[in-house]
């Protein structure tokens, strides 16, 4: 990948990042958009695993700085997903719309899975219709931002070839 390139992922990012944190809140919906699961699975699939992986563990570990009694769950969540979708990237990322929403998707639910269970705050019926309710609708809901976000940016990282 171009310097040039990677400069705008990094851009992209950033932007992300901040309508994570700006908009989502003034949103405060129950199933919102994750922006930042957007931006890492962005990144994901054009680095190697290992890049992935610290990407994810950057990102993971600013959001457990905002829930300290909850420190490392993030980061663990982001980390896998991050890995997860740096290897798969060849087998599920291609061009074709829908299937980048699905993916965006199954990376949102692990990640919340991952991020449940690994906070330990909740349990019993709060934790199931956490993760069978909740965290579906959040993953639906991040899989059309996904879409368009995606839809977006795919001009900018097309091969240009010249004849």
């Amino acid at each position: 990948m171009s310097l040039t390139r990677r400069a705008l992922l990094a851009v992209i990012l950033v932007l992300l990042v901040a309508l994570h944190f700006t908009l989502r809140p003034l949103l405060d919906w129950r199933a919102g958009v994750d922006f930042l699961v957007i931006g890492v699975l962005l990144v994901a699939v054009r680095v190697r695993p290992a890049a992935a992986a610290i990407v994810g563990l950057l990102v993971g570990t600013g959001i457990d700085s905002m829930t300290p009694e909850a420190l490392g769950a993030g980061a663990l969540a982001m980390t896998v997903v991050a890995f997860g979708a740096s290897r798969l990237k060849a087998a599920f990322f291609t061009d074709e719309l829908g299937l980048n929403a699905v993916f965006v998707f199954v990376g949102k639910v692990v990640y919340d899975f991952i991020a449940v269970i690994a906070e330990g705050r909740l349990s019993g019926m709060t934790l199931l219709l956490q993760l069978v309710a909740w965290t579906p609708l959040s993953a639906l809901a991040t899989a059309a931002v996904g879409l368009v976000v995606l839809a977006a940016v795919r001009p900018a990282f097309e091969e240009r070839r010249f004849r």
